[in-house]
C-alpha cells in the first residue's frame, strides 16, 4: 500500500453511486439551504449572509 489519499477528490465508487442514485449529500445541502432561507423569511431574521433564492 502506498499511503496515497484522494486529497481533494471523491473517491471513484462515489462517482458511480452518484450516477446510479443521484447526489444525496447535494440535495440535502441544497434543501438545508431552502430550509435556512424559509426560516429567515417567516421569522423575520436577517441571515449573516444572503442565502440561495428558493428553488422551484
Amino acid at each position: 500500500m502506498t499511503g496515497r489519499t484522494n486529497e481533494g477528490n471523491p473517491p471513484p465508487i462515489y462517482e458511480d453511486l452518484v450516477r446510479e442514485r443521484g447526489d444525496v449529500v447535494a440535495d440535502a445541502r441544497a434543501a438545508a439551504e431552502q430550509a435556512q432561507y424559509q426560516a429567515a423569511q417567516l421569522l423575520g431574521g436577517h441571515p449573516l449572509h444572503q442565502p440561495l433564492p428558493p428553488r422551484v
